[in-house]
């Protein structure tokens, strides 16, 4: 049903997924007129999701056109530029960046606040879809089938519906985790404080790179004392290591990811023995001082496809998951609903031939981000396998380097 209550036919939209990437596509598509409702596995309010964000020029136009202002909204937290320091402590090198960092609550509830009563739909996981020549079906594990003339598959890296139209595509594990974090400003020093809340922070280690940056406190304030610094610590962790990091308190092992509270103590003792040897004092204190910090491990996803039969278009991260060093993760999936709900209008009613046009313009942008990050990370795989990656680890390790091309728009081309 249209927000008037009436019917749209030929016009109903059903996004499977509710984080970034489906709330964008559904407002956006709400504005073009279109009948939509979002579905979401998990059965309660999203929350916790990743930590920090980087934004982007791009990512405040599409908030703009979803009707969120970020100069009233208060989106997240400005710094001046970035700091690389050495294990001394001392700072190894200064550049100016103006930017904003938000975190992932902050953008989530902005954008779910916004979206009218009765089109998120909680505790709805996808079974199967039918396509055919009108349109495409939807079953799920409970309730009655739905019907709609397009599909938005933004249900993430493990999409549930990429596995229905693409099943051999599959992320794949690069050799390197990054440990996370968030701790609040109040319980680090002052000094850290003073180091760190005004930067977006590097503390590089031989082949190893920690990231850190001030973001919204757990009450979404951004006032100085009472934020928060997200942190992100990269990782060389071949197969072997990666198994005992992702083996729980129980001895069970998980494949790629591990809850929280599953982590062995051994493990977080060991990693923050590791950051007082290798981080700088500021860094090493900001592990010290993370209360729950947890493990990622760092995958590529690149589809062939983002338009399948006619009637279904993927976006954001059921499309493309590119390494974190290029910090353009939600961006990507907002421009990425941007562009399909743009060819869409242009295609004067003929939805197939909009998400023809979608995938044209998307998948080499989505290749050029995938290709970046790889340039971008290349120093901390475990293994350097080819002289191009050698060529590539000792260009993008410096930092230089660093501060200027790592969470910027630039150096991506499709």
């Amino acid at each position: 049903m249209s927000d008037d209550g009436k019917s749209n036919p030929g016009r109903r939209a059903i996004v499977i997924g509710g984080s970034m990437a489906g709330l964008f596509a559904a407002h956006l598509l709400l504005a073009q007129g279109w009948d939509v409702a979002i579905y979401e596995r998990i059965s309660a309010e999203l929350a916790g999701r990743g930590a920090g964000i980087v934004t982007h020029d791009e990512l405040f136009e599409v908030l703009r056109l979803c009707g969120i202002d970020s100069e009233t909204a208060r989106i997240g937290v400005a710094v001046k530029g970035r700091r690389v320091f050495a294990a001394d402590g001392t700072l190894a090198g200064e550049h100016p960046l103006p930017q904003v960092l938000t975190s992932w609550g902050r953008l989530y509830s902005l954008l779910r606040e916004a979206l009218p009563e009765g089109r998120y739909h909680y505790g709805r996981n996808l079974e199967r879809l039918v396509l055919d020549g009108e349109g495409v079906t939807v079953h799920f594990s409970a309730g009655e089938p739905l019907r709609a003339e397009l599909l938005v598959g933004a249900d993430g890296i493990f999409s549930t519906v990429r596995k229905q139209v693409l099943p051999e595509v599959m992320p794949s594990y690069v050799g390197y985790i990054a440990w996370r974090g968030l701790v609040d400003e109040v319980d680090l020093s002052r000094e850290t404080r003073a180091a760190l809340f005004d930067s977006f922070a590097f503390s590089l280690p031989p082949g190893e790179q920690m990231l850190g940056y001030p973001v919204a406190g757990a009450d979404e304030s951004m006032e100085p004392g009472r934020r928060r610094f997200n942190f992100v610590w990269y990782r060389p962790a071949p197969d072997a290591v990666l198994r005992d990091l992702l083996t729980d308190v129980d001895g069970m092992q998980h494949e790629l990811s591990i809850p929280p509270n599953k982590i062995r103590p051994r493990v977080q003792q060991e990693m923050r023995r590791a950051a007082r040897q290798l981080l700088s004092p500021q860094f090493a204190e900001v592990v010290e001082r993370t209360p729950h910090p947890f493990i990622q491990a760092i995958q590529d996803l690149e589809t062939p496809h983002m338009a399948i039969g006619g009637r279904v278009a993927l976006i954001g991260d059921a499309a493309f998951v590119a390494r974190p060093h290029v910090g353009m993760g939600v961006t990507k999936a907002a421009s990425d609903a941007l562009a399909l709900v743009q060819a869409l209008a242009r295609s004067d009613g003929d939805i197939a031939a909009g998400l023809a046009a979608f995938e044209a313009e998307r998948l080499p942008y989505g290749r050029a981000v995938i290709r970046r990050a790889r340039h971008l990370g290349a120093y901390m795989q475990a293994q350097l396998l080819t002289e191009e990656e050698r060529r590539l680890a000792e260009r993008h390790r410096r930092p230089e380097a660093v501060m200027c091309e790592t969470a910027v728009a630039t150096g991506i081309a499709a």
